[in-house]
């Protein structure tokens, strides 16, 4: 499997945001993570669709958009129109999971959708067909920060399992306590696309960014 890093932004230094993207690309991450969170899916608040069209001006890196936002289908063609590439949607934001994602793929772009750590995979079952991504979630979204929860590995590896039972081609990111131990654990089960913030920018960019892209 091909490893893909995703850092996170919401680790980054604001105030330079330019200049830490312009490290992120020269350390070797592909992507580029933007959680977007509206205060009331999860607690906190967060980037807006002006960050996205901002970034998209200095960086020809994939925008990963996370949308944990309630009813994302309101906010879904202003996100794409921002220069979104990937734009994720939560099962558990939306009754209309398959309209969000179909609105994403309609565009053009790589629609994923996300789960928490409490919600079974077979509640995503029905729209695995349509997303070339899904972001199972390795914490509680809404603060960077806290610590992998271990038992979603075995959702990894049940939805990896999946995917070729069904012959199916879309790529597994985790995202939440993110390191070079979670990381080579939630590879071993399948996932292939890591999301990490302050395992990155807490040190040596270079060298940890490069230690994720070395698992394999």
């Amino acid at each position: 499997m091909t490893v893909i890093v995703s850092p996170s932004i919401l680790s980054a230094d604001y105030l330079n945001l330019q200049r830490d993207v312009e490290n992120l690309k020269e350390a070797g991450a592909q992507y580029l993570h933007i959680d977007v969170m509206d205060g009331m899916f999860v607690p906190s608040i967060s980037y807006g669709p002006n960050w996205v069209s901002q970034l998209k001006k200095v960086t020809d890196l994939v925008l990963d958009v996370h949308l944990m936002v309630v009813n994302p289908e309101r906010y879904i063609q202003t996100f794409i129109d921002a220069g979104s590439d990937i734009i994720g949607v939560h099962q558990e934001s939306t009754p209309h999971i398959h309209r969000a994602l179909q609105m994403i793929k309609n565009a053009g772009i790589k629609a994923e959708v996300v789960i928490n750590p409490g919600t079974a995979l077979e509640n995503i079952y029905p729209v695995l067909h349509m997303v070339d991504q899904v972001l199972i979630m390795t914490v509680n979204p809404g603060f960077g920060g806290q610590k992998f929860l271990p038992e979603t590995l075995v959702k990894i590896k049940t939805l990896s399992e999946y995917k070729k039972a069904h012959n199916l081609s879309f790529d597994i990111e985790v995202d939440g306590g993110v390191n070079n131990n979670t990381a080579q654990q939630s590879y071993d089960a399948g996932a292939n696309v890591f999301v990490a913030g302050s395992y990155i920018f807490n040190g040596d960019v270079k060298n940890n960014l490069q230690t994720l892209l070395n698992i394999k």
